[in-house]
């Protein structure tokens, strides 16, 4: 099956599919209890996240529909309206949310945006196509590094600065995930990767915040219901999932004493209601679609949408292993979503939209281009003159052109022998 053409296209489709359906299931149930308590409807953030899907799903359509020219321009484009977006979040617009001043206040207070999200789509579609219009310099240092990493070093710190670490670190793994498909050496890696771990050290020092949550990171038994709390709950209730959960809607967790159960900590909501076997179903699936974007990035003969794959890839897979590795507290709390499945308007707006990237990237693997050139198209009736006996001439409309053409011949010919 796998030999297949359009293997990696299904596998992209069914495997994010699969996520998002789930992440609407679970946002609802681990949501219920908190909406109905603040807002006075159980359904309110799954209506919510149900119109976050329809636009996103709209925006996967358009960019599908997209051609690599235009798409490429579209990249530059958004890149620069993302680091305004970023920008204006330094102003009276930005918004603060635990901590961070990453959101942006659009009029009414339900309506805010989170630029960052965008800012990680924007920066993938633009670095593939400087670095697939370098292809034949990029094996020298300079034209591989510049202008690429400048501009994502940039977009970086915007992020950096804004105090959402855990966003920036997954930015810079998608840096690091484009390099290493574009075949960078090793002495980048190791000079990039040194650098990083200066910047997030400097990034808890300079926070207590940070500090707080690194200290309580390594000593779990501290403050159990301040800083510690999330993780502490968080793995009381995937515990008590044992293996096959409480039961869909029966999670104990979401009545309270889990904060954001339904945004960073969803996956301890599915650990708890779903068990050990939806905890692997979910892992099961972000493999699946991690290993499509992979065989994408193998099979493609295009350099743009190979190093599109890869960033889409990365984000993905990177983003949700940190997700994962805080939940399960083997990392310090981050504030980073589980792509597909978290609530977030912003957040499952770019994330359906990347998938709609990753599937055109799909589309245009060599096999499956062949195929899908390869599709029947609609035929179109044409018009022939028919000649009769007495020489008046009618339009007729025929079905394919071969056997309507012989039919006018034929026609044509008796009527003039007749005459």
């Amino acid at each position: 099956m796998l030999d297949k053409p359009l293997a990696s296209f299904h596998l992209v489709l069914a495997s994010a599919g699969m996520l998002v359906a789930l992440g609407l299931m679970m946002v609802l149930s681990s949501s219920s209890v908190y909406a109905y308590q603040y807002e006075g409807d159980a359904y309110y953030y799954l209506k919510r996240q149900s119109v976050f899907l329809a636009v996103g799903l709209v925006g996967a359509w358009v960019v599908n529909r997209l051609s690599r020219s235009l798409l490429r321009a579209v990249g530059w484009i958004a890149l620069f309206g993302s680091a305004a977006l970023l920008i204006l979040t330094y102003t009276p617009m930005g918004v603060t949310v635990n901590g961070n001043r990453n959101w942006l206040q659009l009029g009414s207070p339900m309506l805010q945006l989170q630029p960052s999200e965008f800012a990680k789509l924007a920066m993938i579609i633009w670095a593939a196509d400087v670095l697939a219009r370098k292809e034949k310099l990029l094996d020298q240092p300079k034209h591989l590094l510049i202008p690429f990493l400048p501009v994502t070093g940039l977009m970086i710190l915007l992020v950096v600065f804004q105090g959402d670490a855990g966003t920036a670190v997954v930015m810079a793994g998608i840096v690091a995930g484009v390099l290493w498909i574009v075949g960078a050496p090793m002495r980048i890696f190791a000079t990039i990767g040194t650098l990083g771990v200066v910047g997030v050290i400097g990034l808890f020092v300079t926070s207590p915040n940070r500090m707080g949550r690194l200290m309580a990171f390594l000593n779990p038994s501290t403050d159990t219901a301040g800083t510690n709390l999330q993780a502490t709950v968080a793995m009381r209730g995937i515990a008590s999932g044992g293996w096959w959960g409480v039961g869909l809607g029966a999670s104990r967790e979401k009545w309270g004493s889990l904060p954001e159960a339904h945004t960073d900590f969803i996956f301890a909501v599915i650990g708890e209601e779903l068990g050990l076997f939806g905890s692997l179903a979910v892992l099961g699936l972000f493999l699946v679609l991690g290993y499509a974007g992979l065989r994408i990035v193998a099979r493609t003969d295009d350099k743009f949408h190979r190093y599109l794959a890869a960033g889409v890839t990365s984000w993905f897979m990177v983003q949700a292993l940190i997700n994962l590795g805080v939940v399960l507290r083997l990392l310090p709390i981050a504030g980073v979503p589980l792509p597909l499945l978290s609530y977030g308007g912003s957040a499952l707006m770019a994330n359906v939209i990347a998938v709609g990237v990753l599937v055109t990237c799909a589309r245009n693997e060599p096999a499956a281009r062949r195929v899908l050139s390869r599709a029947p198209q609609p035929v179109r009736p044409e018009m022939t003159t028919v000649v009769d006996g007495r020489g008046t001439s009618r339009r007729r409309s025929s079905g394919t052109g071969a056997k309507a053409g012989s039919r006018t011949s034929t026609s044509t010919t008796t009527g003039r022998r007749r005459r």
